[in-house]
């Protein structure tokens, strides 16, 4: 990863904030994307401050806006010269309700983020790819991007309609030396996940979290750092020849059937 300059989208925490770690620690130099302006700034000094000799930038962008995000692709051009990886990270849940009594607006906006935004980065990040003729991305999809998920019908809908999307990348353009995958975390321990188990168990978010854990085969729930090790690989030249594939990375539960 030594130098090579990677975007990556919902970087203020969680997930994103952990590849970023990750990434600057293998030499990457970064693009930090996030619409929340402090969170963006907190991250970059964090990192700033673990990684001095790395470069590393921010862009405040809503990835729902295509204008926003061909402006984030551009910065990049124009800071670093090149893109060689685009994390397609940010994403929001919405809310837990049955399909007939869902919010049509807040589900809007979970296909407005979840699926839209992917969608710009690739638009906008693979023809700097092609002139390169090489590239790398990973978009999130979800569990909820292999299997239903109770209460959460856009979001899962979102996840499923990323991982395909990522095929038709993989499909359309490796012959540009463009390797796109997808990954599919589980209940990874991020604030996201922390607000999901809140809604599940206002009075207890803990006790939710540890009844979660209890189905996963490994009695626990996975960490930040242990999905930005899979992306690191998938974003760097280690990874020669896996595109087109959507990666669990949830301790084997999506392996289960039922609810045992």
């Amino acid at each position: 990863m030594k130098n090579k300059v990677i975007i990556i989208t919902g970087a203020g925490m969680g997930l994103g904030l952990a590849a970023a770690r990750e990434l600057a620690s293998a030499g990457a130099h970064l693009l930090l994307v996030d619409y929340n302006e402090k969170s963006l700034a907190d991250a970059r000094s964090q990192l700033g401050k673990e990684f001095p000799n790395a470069k590393i930038a921010t862009f405040v962008a809503d990835v729902s806006q295509e204008t926003q995000v061909k402006n984030y692709v551009d910065e990049a051009v124009k800071i670093f010269g090149r893109i060689d990886g685009l994390y397609n990270n940010a994403g929001i849940e919405g809310r837990q309700a049955s399909i007939t009594e869902y919010d049509v607006n807040i589900f809007k906006k979970v296909i407005d983020i979840n699926l839209m935004g992917v969608y710009y980065g690739m638009r906008y990040v693979i023809p700097v790819m092609q002139e390169q003729k090489y590239g790398r991305i990973v978009n999130v999809a979800s569990v909820g991007g292999i299997r239903g998920v109770l209460h959460q019908v856009p979001y899962v809908a979102s996840k499923h309609a990323v991982s395909g999307m990522t095929k038709n990348a993989a499909l359309e353009y490796g012959k540009d030396g463009i390797l796109t995958n997808a990954i599919a975390p589980g209940a990874i321990l991020t604030p996201m996940v922390a607000e999901a188990f809140r809604q599940v168990n206002p009075a207890d978010p803990k006790a939710a979290e540890t009844e979660y854990a209890q189905r996963n085969p490994t009695r626990r729930l996975g960490q930040p750092h242990e999905v930005a090790k899979l992306v690191t690989f998938l974003l760097s030249e280690n990874n020669g020849y896996v595109s087109g594939q959507t990666i669990a990375i949830d301790g084997g539960e999506s392996n289960m059937y039922g609810n045992s």
